[in-house]
């Protein structure tokens, strides 16, 4: 497993469908995963620090784990099978839960919780991006810095 940043999310053209970016913590590759337009807005919302007036449902999550006093560990980005991803939410206790990845993101952010690929999607999916195409990425960044989260339609 291979530890991942965030580095934000953006509307894929012409296909106006949103993209979550993360980048291997230490190489040089990134791991592109499609995702809803709702997850598009919880993922920004928590890399904005935005709160909503009432909770939405990764928000809502995060609480109850609160509430009834267990921690989420690690996200692991586990699979890739026929162009579909899956990942597993890790907890203190050892309980290993099947989730989205959007979904995993979105409560990993909102809990501080390091998120992992496994190496063989990493391998599969990851886009290595060298030293003297980082502008690219940069220029990504920019973007992400003037996108908000009603851009994907679906904040609440």
């Amino acid at each position: 497993m291979n530890e991942l940043d965030v580095v934000g999310v953006r509307v894929e053209m012409p296909s106006n469908q949103p993209i979550v970016l993360l980048r291997e913590v230490g190489g040089d590759r990134y791991l592109p995963i499609w995702i809803g337009p709702g997850e598009a807005t919880a993922i920004a919302f928590a890399q904005q620090g935005m709160t909503p007036v009432r909770p939405l449902t990764h928000d809502l999550f995060r609480n109850v784990l609160e509430a009834v006093g267990q921690q989420l560990t690690e996200v692991r980005i586990t699979d890739l099978r026929e162009g579909v991803f899956y990942a597993e939410l890790v907890f203190a206790s050892g309980v290993e839960v099947s989730a989205r990845p959007s979904d995993a993101i979105a409560l990993a952010l909102r809990t501080g919780t390091p998120i992992f690929g496994a190496d063989g999607v990493l391998d599969e999916a990851g886009i290595a991006i060298p030293d003297e195409q980082e502008d690219e990425v940069e220029r990504f960044r920019e973007f992400l810095d003037q996108i908000s989260p009603e851009d994907f339609g679906g904040g609440q």
